[in-house]
């Protein structure tokens, strides 16, 4: 049976793969604060994404192929190559991490070059259609069969994604450990041997314990400070680490509870936000009753931090994603409402 007839007409393909880009970068984006088993879904969205555009992109090719001959090449068509390339390359990426692929690129992986392939191949696709725009209307002419047809891609898809767990199972490659937000296990009970990684440029000199304090203030009514001796490591808590650059690793935590410290400094009735902030300049805020719960560990199984995993004070917030697991604390906040200008702050600290 001819291939025309398996798939849908030229312009819906076109708007699918339009919608599998957009979705692919909506779902990538809501990923880094995927944390929970809950929020499974939106991994699972996005993996069903990638594999529908696998499976959309050769048809286009297919298409199209002709017109890049050597002398029917303009700019548009030479930007479309670069278009195809790319999403080429981070299906590619995708794929390969999934099956436990690795690639050594200095301080960064596969991963990174995964996440960089997809940020650029939306920018790509907006370039593409200034030449190559057409109406949202001329995809609907294939009418119910092409409904049909998308709902068998559809299926499909979700059909090879979930085969892809029994195959890396079968052939016992790294890939069979992920965790559901993708992340692969990494150094999980073993003390400060698992990734040292920071936030965008979060390098700072190691911290001089004599001469660190840790303040509490805010909405508070007696504000507080603590020098190192001050903390009575006695809380523990069994934590995931889960890191957006695709590694996971489980520890027992030991700190102090962040309730107890708000508890000596009493927020008051307008408290709603707890900010926790590095010495760097770094900070994220939690809600307070979850805030609550948290612990600023000094110690990971049993053994003190190390400058790199946030000495003396690191945050560690279950369920959330590990850069939201502010290192180098030393300052928490109080507040009515959440600080706006600390989405600004974690990609300017430590410039």
């Amino acid at each position: 049976m001819a291939i025309h007839r398996l798939t849908p007409t030229p312009r819906a393909v076109d708007w699918g793969l339009f919608a599998a880009v957009a979705t692919l970068l909506a779902t990538g984006i809501a990923t880094i604060f995927a944390g929970i088993p809950s929020s499974a879904w939106i991994i699972d969205l996005h993996a069903l994404s990638g594999v529908v555009l696998t499976l959309l992109l050769p048809v286009k090719l297919h298409r199209v192929v002709h017109r890049v001959a050597p002398s029917r090449l303009t700019a548009a068509r030479v930007l479309s190559v670069g278009l195809a390339a790319v999403t080429l390359g981070a299906l590619g990426t995708g794929v390969w991490w999934i099956f436990g692929g690795t690639l050594d690129l200095g301080p960064w992986g596969l991963f990174h070059l995964h996440v960089a392939l997809g940020l650029l191949v939306p920018l790509l696709l907006l370039m593409h259609l200034r030449t190559r725009f057409y109406s949202p209307a001329e995809a609907t002419r294939g009418g119910r069969r092409d409904v049909l047809r998308y709902a068998g891609l559809v299926t499909t898809g979700a059909l090879i994604w979930r085969l892809q767990g029994p195959v890396n199972d079968a052939l016992g490659t790294a890939g069979a450990d992920r965790r559901y937000t993708g992340s692969r296990e990494d150094g999980t009970g073993d003390g400060n041997r698992f990734p040292v990684t920071s936030w965008v440029a979060d390098d700072p000199d190691p911290v001089d314990a004599a001469e660190w304090s840790l303040s509490v203030g805010g909405r508070v009514a007696s504000e507080t400070s603590y020098a190192a001796a001050d903390l009575s490591p006695d809380a523990t808590e069994p934590a995931v680490l889960d890191c957006t650059s695709g590694w996971y690793s489980g520890h027992e935590w030991q700190g102090v509870r962040v309730g107890d410290l708000l508890d000596a400094a009493d927020p008051d009735d307008a408290a709603a936000w707890v900010q926790f902030r590095s010495i760097t300049g770094y900070r994220w805020s939690l809600p307070l009753l979850e805030a609550r719960d948290a612990v600023l560990a000094t110690h990971v199984d049993g053994e003190p931090l190390a400058h790199g995993h946030g000495y003396p004070l690191r945050l560690v917030a279950p369920g959330r994603r590990g850069f939201q697991w502010v290192k180098w604390v030393d300052s928490v906040r109080v507040s009515k409402r959440r600080e706006l200008g600390e989405w600004i702050a974690i990609f300017v600290s430590g410039f």
